[in-house]
């Protein structure tokens, strides 16, 4: 008797590269912007395995803290070529999204959040994208007041905070285990 052959299971990936990226879609903001940084990193399994075939997804207020979207109620953003939306393939495990740095957004209690990175990650075994935040080492002041950060435990904080290199910031993306990222419930 012949055995039945295995089929995809019914998940996010590994089809995202077919439809789901496209070509210059890492750049929510053209390289050589003023002020253009990179945000890199790796996505990580649960066995701490590169995953060659997820998808990183950004979306992200402009420096000034204004998104790309007319309903926003302080202004449109204002930097040109700004779209404040990126998605990266990860052909190798690494994620790469040429953006500006964010600024401080309203928390909704009256403060301000700090500048961060709002992250959809869809790979395989997931059976939809799950959701964190990148924000920035370097931000130490906005940091300590953001109340996100501010509720949840140190050390898990730290799975967060994206470190400065010399063209932007670096930070990996752990789907599982001892270092997994903090991701959100929406």
């Amino acid at each position: 008797m012949t055995q039945p052959m295995t089929t995809p299971s019914a998940t996010v990936g590994p089809y995202l590269a077919i439809g789901l990226t496209w070509e210059g879609g890492e750049f929510a903001v053209p390289a050589d912007t003023p002020g253009a940084i990179w945000l890199r990193g790796t996505v990580f399994d649960g066995n701490g395995d590169p995953v060659p075939d997820a998808m990183v997804e950004t979306w992200q207020a402009d420096p000034d803290g204004r998104f790309d979207h007319p309903d926003d109620p302080r202004g449109a953003a204002r930097h040109p070529g700004f779209t404040g939306f990126g998605r990266s393939h990860t052909d190798s495990g690494e994620y790469a999204i040429c953006t500006l740095k964010p600024g401080r957004v309203p928390d909704g209690e009256g403060g301000l959040q700090a500048p961060h990175v709002d992250v959809s990650l869809f790979a395989r075994g997931l059976l939809d994208r799950v959701v964190t935040r990148i924000y920035f080492a370097d931000e130490a002041e906005a940091n300590a007041e953001d109340v996100v950060l501010r509720g949840l435990p140190e050390d898990r904080r730290q799975t967060l905070l994206a470190t400065p290199t010399d063209d932007g910031y670096r930070l990996d993306l752990h789907l599982q285990g001892d270092r997994e990222t903090v991701f959100f419930a929406v």
